[in-house]
């Protein structure tokens, strides 16, 4: 049996876990061994002795996520296995083909990594810890996936400065662990994408929006297109791929509005139906005439981060919704997402209701959008599924 410190939980605190849900909460927590630090394996025990799993320590609500159930050592072998099913999966998911090189290998809770985040652009791996024991697995984690058989991945790029908890006094620096920088453009149902995994969001491109941009490129011919909150263009790229008459991106940062154009260049040089814009995406969607455009793309940053803030974000939901309808010609079509965990399914769609209630405009729902099978949601785990979207027809 390992021989990790032991955290007791309180009498009656184990249900969620033999629920399997992978998190002991800070108020679950009856005993911490003397000496604990952040990232520090330990194994969780019920009130009554009995061993529930091992997994990584941390100050702050969430104490511990669940690495295994049971008795487990965790080290490199442990990785590397949990690695290479992940991999598994995704080529079993045909992700990995000549066309298509960019998709995320590990989805945390929902690859049973609970704190880790992998995406793929090519032959460098973008590694995100969320948890301070990823943190410091963080070699090992980038060697076992350059030792992945067939996966071709040279680098590894470690970025986890805005992601790991502050409190934990870690320092993380965004740096490459193995290699080094080669090519930063990947390739996603045959289109070419510049990813800024070096100063770019989250890992450098929203790989989680791959269906939902194939989606709206079947929808895109002879539509006129706004593209709100574009970052990089992925959405607006695929609208040109599918026949657009004209396409309109839309961002607050001057420099996702460079990375846009720079995407629209790689694959459609000299196309002249592609506009891109830096202005703040309420101003802009409240200034054009009506009927401009019959296919608008909502795609905001999260409104809502922590719960605190759900209030505000659902309003700000309705908001925005509410000049979509006011401005889509007849017969448009709207694709609208949120990207916020705190939100829930029912939630947005009711913010979403309520919107297209002030409009007086019938809305037909098309289609109710979700995450894709990249990022599996760890059935146990219910909150993993952060991605929700609508697809309306509006008369």
């Amino acid at each position: 049996m390992s021989s990790y410190p032991r955290i007791v939980l309180r009498r009656g605190k184990e249900q969620s876990l033999q629920r399997l849900h992978p998190w002991v909460f800070s108020g679950a927590v009856a005993q911490l061994p003397d000496n604990i630090e952040e990232g520090d394996i330990v194994s969780v025990y019920s009130s009554d002795g009995k061993l529930i799993g091992v997994g990584d320590y941390q100050v702050g609500s969430i104490t511990v996520r669940i690495l295994e159930w049971g008795d487990a050592v965790i080290d490199g072998q442990f990785f590397a296995t949990r690695l290479k099913e992940a991999y598994r999966v995704r080529r079993a998911l045909g992700l990995i083909r000549h066309d298509n090189n960019a998709f995320r290998l590990v989805h945390g809770e929902g690859d049973f990594l609970p704190g880790l985040v992998v995406d793929i652009y090519g032959d460098t791996a973008v590694l995100q810890a969320h948890s301070p024991g990823m943190h410091f697995f963080r070699d090992t984690i980038a060697q076992s996936l350059v030792d992945l058989n067939d996966a071709g991945i040279k680098n590894v790029y470690y970025k986890s400065e805005t992601t790991l908890p502050y409190k934990a006094h870690l320092d993380p620096q965004n740096e490459y662990i193995i290699g080094d920088y080669s090519t930063n453009i990947a390739m996603e149902n045959g289109l070419k994408f510049h990813v800024d995994w070096l100063k770019g969001q989250k890992t450098g491109f929203f790989v989680d929006q791959r269906d939902n941009r194939s989606l709206l490129e079947s929808y895109s011919r002879g539509r006129k297109v706004l593209n709100m909150f574009c970052y990089t263009g992925g959405f607006s790229v695929y609208a040109l791929r599918g026949g657009a008459e004209l396409v309109h991106s839309v961002d607050s940062s001057a420099k996702a509005v460079t990375l846009t154009e720079a995407n629209v260049k790689l694959n459609f040089p000299d196309d002249t139906r592609h506009r891109a814009f830096a202005e703040d995406a309420f101003k802009y969607i409240g200034s054009i005439d009506n009927d401009a455009y019959d296919l608008i793309i909502l795609d905001p940053p999260a409104f809502a981060k922590h719960r605190s803030a759900l209030k505000n974000a659902l309003i700000g939901y309705r908001k925005l919704n509410a000049k979509a309808f006011e401005r889509i010609a007849p017969g448009g079509i709207l694709f609208t997402f949120s990207c916020s965990q705190a939100v829930s399914r029912e939630q947005f769609r009711l913010a979403v209701f309520s919107a297209a209630a002030q409009s007086r405009r019938r809305v037909r729902i098309l289609h109710q959008l979700t995450q894709p099978a990249d990022h599996p949601v760890n059935i146990y785990h219910p909150e993993g599924e952060y991605l929700k979207g609508l697809i309306l027809y509006v008369e």
